[in-house]
């Protein structure tokens, strides 16, 4: 439980770093931000744990949940694109 909160507290702080990362306008606003900086820190975490650079309880890190953020944000911005 206690590694789900630091998941989402570091994902609010890698969404922020990733929209200062990946420039262009972005519609969704902070909570978008906030959404996607969260996903990307599970993201990080799974990634970090699926490769042994992580243990079972440790988190992603701010850097590879910020990968996580831009690698959705990126997502985001191409879905977005091919819809307009």
């Amino acid at each position: 439980m206690l590694a789900i909160m630091w998941i989402v507290l570091i994902g609010l702080v890698a969404g922020a770093i990733a929209k200062l990362l990946i420039p262009g306008k972005s519609s969704g606003g902070w909570i978008l931000t906030a959404m996607l900086g969260i996903g990307g820190a599970f993201l990080g975490s799974w990634v970090g744990r699926r490769f042994p650079v992580f243990g079972p309880g440790q988190t992603g890190g701010i850097l590879l949940s910020t990968l996580g953020a831009v690698a959705l944000l990126i997502l985001y911005h191409l879905l977005r694109r091919k819809k307009s």
